[in-house]
């Protein structure tokens, strides 16, 4: 699958990764960067006027954030890139110290392009739920999403 060989292009060869939510590091700094990000998305369509819980593409009786996962997924690489940063190709093998936390923890700070404007990613994350709702309502036809730098 493609994911699949977006991992291998992320971390060093070194590293033998496979993405998986209970899997070896450096998944557990993935998990912890998703979970920041999705509180930052579902605070977002909350204050955009949209519930969180009804999704488009997600659907489970037992999430109450399938809205926030699908506007999360262009968000992602906003995580990988920054997990990337942290891990240690010669000794991959990261507890989740209040150390590394404390640097993800900078992930709704991170500085991204939305229509050629720098902003930092909760804001961009604001304009993409704020466009959602325009579709919504037939007054756009488009969402908005942050590009990396």
């Amino acid at each position: 699958p493609a994911a699949s060989v977006d991992w291998k292009a992320l971390f060093p060869p070194s590293i033998t990764f496979r993405r998986d939510r209970y899997g070896m590091p450096p998944n557990n700094l993935l998990n912890y960067g998703y979970a920041i990000l999705r509180a930052v998305v579902a605070r977002s369509l909350v204050g955009s006027g949209l519930l969180p819980t009804l999704g488009i593409f997600h659907r489970n009786q037992y999430n109450a954030y399938c809205l926030a996962d699908d506007i999360m997924e262009p968000y992602r690489p906003f995580v990988d890139k920054l997990v990337c940063t942290l891990v240690d190709p010669v000794e991959p093998q990261h507890e989740l110290t209040p150390a590394l936390k404390k640097v993800l923890l900078t992930i709704p700070a991170m500085d991204c392009f939305v229509d050629g404007d720098r902003s930092p990613l909760m804001n961009a994350v604001q304009r993409s739920t704020a466009s959602l709702a325009k579709c919504f309502e037939g007054k756009a036809k488009n969402l908005v999403y942050a590009e990396l730098e």
